[in-house]
Parts: C-alpha cells; structure tokens; sequence
C-alpha cells in the first residue's frame, strides 16, 4: 500500500498526480539517483541503457518525468559546470493519451518545453534526418512500443527500442511486460535483453504498490485473476473491492463516487463492437446502455480528465498509465467461468479489437499469445483503481461465481 503522504485522492487530476515536484517514496528517490548517477557515468559512452521494471501503480512514471525534469533543468540552467549542461535530451512515449498529459504538464514548469516530448516514430523520423544524436531519451511505456515495421504509422525500421538505442548515448526506459496489448508491440524480457546485450546496462525493480490503496488480498485476487484462477474473496477494508449482478447498477454506483471523489469512470474489455468511423458505438449489458469513448484526438485533455466521459466506457487504451479513483469494470463476453477449474477461460474469437491481433507474422505461438494479450488488458484495467474496484461480469456463470463469493463474506461475521 501507499505511504499516507500520497494517499490523496486524485482530485486534481493525472497532471498533479505526475508532476516532477511530486514528492518521492525512498523507494522512488533511490530510483532516481541511480538514474542520475548512470546517466552521469556513461553520458560519453556511444550506448548505455538503464531499465525500470515494477508492476502498473508502481510509481514509474512519476520518477522518470522528477528525473527528466532535473536534468532538463541543469541542461538549460547557468551552471556550465554540471555534465548535463546544453545536454540534448527527450522524453518519448508511444501513447497518444500519456503525450497528452506530459505536454501540459510542460506548461508549468520553465524546464519544460512541449518540444521535448514526442512520439517515437516522429523522434526516429527527424533524427535519422537531420543525423543527430541525442544525449539522453527517457522512454516511458517501453512496452508499447513496436516490434515490427509499421508503414500505416510510418515506421520503417524493425524495432522502435532498437532505433532508439542508436539515436541516443543514454537511453532510460520505463517497461512492464504484463502491460503488452499488442502482436506489433509482442515484448518479452527475452527480446529485451537480446537488444541491451554487449551494452552498459543497469536494471532496477520498483516493488512498493502506490496506486491501488488495498490491502495483499486484493492485490493477490487480480494477479491470480489474470492468471486465470479465482482466489478468495478478500475481507472487508477500506479499498471498495464489489462484484455486481447488474451493469446498470454497476454504474449508478460509480457515478455517485464520481459525485462524491471526481475521477471515477467506467471501463470494460474489449469485447463490444468499436469502429473509428465517427459514429458512436454502445456496450448493451442488460438495461445497461453507455457509448463507447469517442475519440478526440485534438482534445487537449486526456479521456480521464474530462468530466464529459462520465458518460463513456473507456478502453484500456483510454485508460493506460492513468489514475481513476473509482473503477467500474465490465468484464465482455470473452471472459467465462470455467467449472472444471473454478477458475476462468479466455474466449479469443470474441474479442473485438481486430488491431491487436494484426501482423501475426513472426509471432511464435499467435493462440497463446492471444490470450496473453487479453489478460494483460484486464491486469490494466483491473490496476487504475487508488480506492475501488466494483466488477460486472457477462458471462451469466462467472457472474453467479463472483455474486456468491461475495454474499459469503458479507455474511461472516466481522
């Protein structure tokens, strides 16, 4: 859990919540003077890279936007005899949302220019053109870069780490393997290694839980839950951890949090039907009826910010790297109870999002890698809640499991 000096609820949003004066657990200071201290080291080597590992609600990228912000600060500062002085330095993030919010947190502090942040394929393009390198790039949600070319975004090369790595003497990289959503983006430790070998490397592992205020038990449940095991019902506590047996109420619930606490939203897996063609598309659940987000791409705020999207599903691609106070999962039909194992099975034909699965080509083991990805939507989509958690299952026997469980421990005695 949470130190009790960051236990506020997000009232004011993911820009305060990121910002580089945030203050830092011990744990996260100590992650960012072994940055520095690496970056100091190897700032005239031809490559070095440093790799921030740590499941989601870890902290990652609040110290990776402190750190960026400091050396941006010596960079462009008066002191000609820091090493970071006139340093060409960049913060990439394959994230339309995520880049969002790190420009307008630019807008706040002298340091920061909305230049200094880009998408990757944008970083590659015009380095490889004008034959500069740069200094240092800080890559936050490494996992979601590509591993394959992509000519409909305009990646020519292989690999966006690997292209990366060659831009720059120092490459700093936030990564979390459980957070692959994508065959164009298929991560594993293995390949990330095979691309750092030969190189001056340090790994460090944030372990402490920032974002998700519950106790172990819960924790535990949505780990062994994207691992395809239901474990038991963790005890009452102050973290809202609820199962529900109608969508409907489902999100009157989670519109009266958002009365109460701001920052409360509904979210759901990927399994209702959603085109980009400018019309709105609905998930039905029973009386449940609610639009998928619209997509805004010149929106200046991000999905979660906007009070508007009270009124929306988000995706997991809505709601990656962010903070919600209160979620609202719909677990879609491709998530079933399995009775052989009391556990639940992946229905992969049933999921919609027809991208995810695109460019199959070199992927060992596509079926498995499949369901690989779905359960790391859920892992997402399960990890943006800092004090509750309330779920809808489709699936009328995984909904009767969960309602059970749930009646069970509310009639324990305390």
């Amino acid at each position: 859990m949470q130190e009790a000096d960051q236990t506020d609820f997000y009232e004011n949003g993911a820009v305060e919540k990121l910002s580089p004066e945030k203050h830092l657990s011990p744990e996260q200071q100590d992650l960012k003077n072994a940055i520095k201290a690496f970056c100091l080291g190897h700032l005239y080597d031809a490559h070095a890279v440093f790799i921030i590992e740590g499941d989601a609600g870890t902290g990652k990228s609040i110290v990776i936007n402190s750190i960026f912000n400091e050396i941006q600060s010596l960079s462009r500062g008066d002191d000609k005899n820091s090493l970071f002085w006139k340093t060409d330095n960049m913060l990439v993030v394959n994230h339309p949302e995520m880049m969002k919010l790190y420009k307008n947190i630019s807008e706040s502090y002298p340091a920061l220019k909305k230049k200094d942040f880009e998408r990757p394929t944008t970083f590659i393009n015009r380095m490889h053109k004008s034959g500069k390198k740069a200094d240092i790039i800080f890559v936050d949600e490494a996992h979601l870069l590509l591993t394959k070319s992509d000519k409909y975004n305009r990646f020519q090369q292989n690999n966006h780490l690997k292209e990366l790595i060659k831009l720059a003497r120092i490459t700093v990289l936030v990564f979390d393997e459980k957070q692959v959503l994508k065959f164009k983006s298929c991560w594993s430790k293995a390949l990330l290694e095979s691309l750092v070998q030969g190189l001056p490397c340090q790994i460090y592992h944030l372990k402490t839980q920032f974002r998700v205020q519950a106790e172990q038990d819960v924790l535990d449940w949505i780990d062994g839950f994207c691992r395809k095991k239901i474990l038991p019902m963790p005890h009452k506590q102050t973290f809202d951890f609820r199962f529900f047996d109608d969508a409907q109420d489902l999100y009157e619930a989670i519109r009266q949090e958002n009365a109460r606490h701001g920052l409360s939203r509904m979210v759901a897996t990927y399994d209702y039907p959603y085109t980009l063609n400018g019309e709105d598309h609905f998930i039905h659940e029973g009386r449940f009826t609610l639009r998928w987000d619209r997509s805004l791409p010149d929106e200046k705020l991000p999905w979660a910010e906007r009070p508007d999207t009270i009124d929306e599903v988000g995706s997991v691609y809505t709601v990656q790297g962010f903070d919600l106070n209160y979620v609202g999962l719909i677990l879609g039909p491709s998530v079933l109870y399995d009775q052989e194992t009391d556990g639940i099975r992946i229905e992969t034909s049933r999921y919609e999002d027809g991208a995810a699965f695109a460019g199959r080509d070199r992927i060992q083991d596509p079926d498995g890698t499949k369901e690989r990805i779905m359960l790391n939507a859920i892992n997402v989509l399960m990890t943006r809640a800092v004090h509750g958690l309330f779920i809808y299952a489709s699936d009328r026997a995984l909904r009767a499991r969960l309602m059970r469980m749930q009646k069970s421990r509310d009639a324990a005695p305390d």
